[in-house]
């Protein structure tokens, strides 16, 4: 084991088994001035970059009517946790397609997966 790898042993956090076309729940800690509140992100995983430390999730909702897609990264201690709410049947690891999809068709098939288990 390397030098970079030691030391990035010691940050991975603890974080549920995701995978692209869960519908997630992120909890971010917000900072604003000198108060610091807890913000909830919740939407679709449309794709993940694994990788120890540097691994990302991006997660895309629609908020009054305009997509919004936001990139976490996996093990950053601004996440306090992440919820998997439901899971649904995807074929592809990127699920990009969605950006182009509106109302009903966005929906995807429910795997019957919720909590977590497969």
């Amino acid at each position: 084991m390397g030098a970079i790898e030691l030391v990035e042993k010691s940050q991975v956090a603890e974080r549920p088994a995701m995978k692209s076309g869960d519908t997630v729940r992120v909890h971010v800690k917000v900072r604003e001035g000198d108060k610091e509140r807890i913000q909830i992100f919740e939407g679709v995983v449309i794709g993940m970059h694994r990788g120890s430390t540097r691994g990302t999730f991006t997660v895309r909702k629609v908020s009054f009517g305009q997509g919004v897609e936001r990139i976490f990264p996996l093990h950053s201690p601004t996440i306090q946790k992440i919820e998997v709410m439901r899971s649904a049947k995807v074929r592809r690891a990127k699920l990009y397609y969605l950006r182009d999809l509106k109302g009903k068709a966005a929906r995807m098939k429910d795997s019957g997966r919720t909590d977590g288990s497969a």
